[in-house]
């Protein structure tokens, strides 16, 4: 079911149909200690995310390495079990769902991986890759396969021909190609992009990007884009949501996120991302924070950036920020944000 907070949560403002909605989403970790391996903490990945992905929409999330970005879409798709809190996919609450019923939604959701080199089976062939979750689902017959299968790579900009090639033959970007071939093998409505060009050269990375984008226009795509790469995330994604030690602390759409933001945590994000116009680069100033993240088993009381915030006051230790919404659709949590 629907969690009942909705009203407390981020809303389409735009009229825009949500496909997946996440709700207090919460992902700890236990650390264990002594001779009987008693819990004595908890590694707080996720700390109560609440966001909406729009149907047709991409949602971009940045944050810091170990930020919790990678967590929350492994616990989107099931991966790796929610602590507490609600995965609301096409009305159904995927937290809820088990056994034969979740393995039926699976192939409406699929991810396309960081590494394709670490992702890809160095002993299957590119035709055995892409056809396995034809295979795994049974969704074709062997002669329907393998048509499928050479309408997947040229619609990645691969050679069919190619077909019985195994991954090392290829190049970075090629390997990623053949990835998210696969991930749009059983036709899915929603894709987790888990950094997808993180691990490839800058001169691939824009391709990838607009291959991305040439599918969602094509088949209707809604994806998750998980990347710290705020300059391509600006390129790709309708709205930004930007992450700290496992919560979301500002959370709107891209022009506004870029032009305008809030949080002096995003503050700080977009002050370090280079602009091309020299002159414009010349008069800015960066923001240096202070101090390294705190780690998520030792979390700061209040808000959690209070430790590295130029602007935070004894309000910021004592108080948990409030995530509320400021205006057209733009979600902060800070008590100073206006």
């Amino acid at each position: 079911m629907v969690s009942e907070r909705m009203e407390d949560q981020p809303a389409a403002s735009t009229g825009a149909e949500v496909l997946v909605g996440v709700r207090d989403l919460k992902k700890h970790f236990p650390i264990t200690g002594g001779l009987l391996k008693r819990q004595v903490g908890a590694v707080k990945a996720v700390d109560g995310v609440s966001f909406d992905i729009y149907r047709g929409h991409t949602l971009g999330l940045v944050g810091e390495s170990g930020s919790g970005k990678s967590t929350i879409g492994r616990v989107i798709l099931q991966l790796d079990h929610a602590t507490e809190g609600s995965v609301v996919f096409d009305n159904v609450d995927l937290t809820q769902t088990t056994g034969e019923k979740l393995r039926k939604i699976r192939p409406r959701m699929q991810m396309v991986f960081q590494d394709p080199h670490a992702s890809l089976n160095p002993r299957m062939t590119v035709s055995s890759i892409v056809g396995e979750p034809l295979k795994e689902h049974r969704a074709a017959k062997r002669a329907e396969k393998l048509d499928r299968i050479d309408e997947l790579l040229s619609l990645v900009g691969l050679e069919p021909s190619h077909a019985n090639r195994y991954p090392h033959e290829f190049s970075g970007g090629q390997r990623q190609r053949i990835g998210i071939a696969r991930a749009i093998a059983l036709n899915p409505e929603f894709i987790i992009c888990d950094e997808p060009i993180a691990a490839l050269d800058v001169s691939i990375q824009s391709q990838i990007v607009n291959l991305l984008e040439n599918l969602q226009h094509h088949l209707g795509l809604t994806y998750l884009f998980i990347s710290h790469d705020l300059s391509m995330v600006r390129h790709i994604a309708d709205r930004v949501a930007v992450l700290y030690l496992g919560k979301v602390m500002e959370l709107a759409d891209v022009d506004s996120i870029y032009t305008d933001p809030k949080h002096p945590y995003t503050q700080a994000l977009l002050s370090a991302v280079p602009v091309p116009d020299p002159e414009v680069e010349s008069s800015r100033k960066r923001i240096i924070l202070e101090g390294d993240i705190p780690s998520p088993a030792d979390p700061p009381p209040g808000c959690p950036f209070n430790t590295r915030c130029p602007i935070a006051q004894q309000r910021c230790v004592d108080e948990v920020p409030e995530w509320r919404e400021l205006s057209g659709g733009r979600w902060v949590a800070c008590h100073f944000a206006e």
